[in-house]
């Protein structure tokens, strides 16, 4: 039996592996610019300030030290009181959660009433909530406030959480409506024709169908509500501040000797919610996301 060995396979041109590694190198650089930041404040919340006066801003802690962790989180003042960042984190966990929960909902609902349930106006209304997406956050600040103030939740976490749902819709609306199209408008017909209504199609068909955009819907509702700060400072007071202003009056009420390392500290526990969602659930936030550019 004649032994026919397989035809070599051709090796890749020298100039396809060298564009190859460059774009590995720069990707590589851009990665490394990009987290340069976190790893300087990292380090320097690790360090003593005596090694922050004497050392390079870009060097591994010679002595490791959590002091100003537990200093950020406990003890830091934030003003008159010396409280660290915690009640304040407790604050921003209280807020964030039903809004995210709220206005990931209520644009689930919406986005469903316009994508499959047509009715006279529906383009109309989805462009004016898609037009609220882009108005500025300062524009609103004042009927804002006199709207919590007509409410009598002015100064309290659930006018905070008012403020953030109000303010999302336009976004979750947006997101789900772009999903929802992509559902064949047969599967409602067919549930009506089997008796279900308006809810229990929602419920039982829509919801179960709605993973990646809740993933997506949750995870940009999230980061823009504990990030945010010019709703925290103007519609909060003492006991009701989120975790963004806290750490505002960390950095600039400091008196005597400046605590970059409990600064940096702060710093990254504030940012740490939102790091550890992005971590977690980052591709699934990229998969959602492309999940309803097909159509619509």
């Amino acid at each position: 039996m004649t032994d026919v060995s397989a035809p070599a396979r051709p090796r890749a041109p020298l100039s396809r592996l060298a564009l190859r590694w460059g774009l590995y190198a720069m990707l590589a650089l851009f990665a490394a610019w990009y987290l340069m930041p976190l790893f300087v404040m990292l380090t320097t919340s690790l360090k003593s300030l005596e090694e922050i006066r004497t050392g390079s801003l870009v060097a591994l802690p010679r002595e490791v030290t959590f002091q100003p962790w537990i200093t950020a989180w406990s003890s830091a003042c934030t003003g008159i009181q010396c409280e660290g960042l915690r009640p304040f984190f407790w604050n921003s966990v209280t807020m964030a959660v039903p809004a995210v929960l709220l206005s990931t909902l209520i644009g689930a609902m919406n986005g469903y009433v316009i994508a499959q349930w047509r009715f006279r106006g529906a383009n109309l209304i989805f462009s004016l909530m898609l037009f609220g997406c882009f108005i500025p956050f300062q524009v609103v600040l004042l009927p804002m406030a006199r709207m919590l103030g007509i409410l009598n939740m002015a100064g309290t976490i659930p006018g905070l959480i008012f403020v953030h749902v109000v303010y999302g819709i336009g976004f979750t609306t947006l997101f789900f409506r772009n999903y929802y199209v992509t559902i064949p408008a047969e599967l409602v017909k067919a549930a009506k024709i089997d008796g279900a209504g308006f809810f229990r199609i929602f419920w039982s068909i829509f919801l179960p169908l709605s993973l990646p955009i809740v993933v997506v819907t949750v995870i940009w509702q999230f980061t823009q509500i504990w990030n945010d700060f010019l709703f925290g400072v103007s519609f909060s007071q003492a006991g009701t501040q989120p975790v963004t202003v806290a750490l505002n009056n960390i950095v600039n009420s400091t008196t005597g000797v400046k605590e970059y390392n409990v600064d940096m500290a702060a710093a990254i526990i504030a940012a740490a919610p939102t790091l550890l969602v992005y971590v977690v659930a980052g591709k699934y936030f990229i998969r959602g996301l492309t999940a309803g550019s097909v159509k619509g």
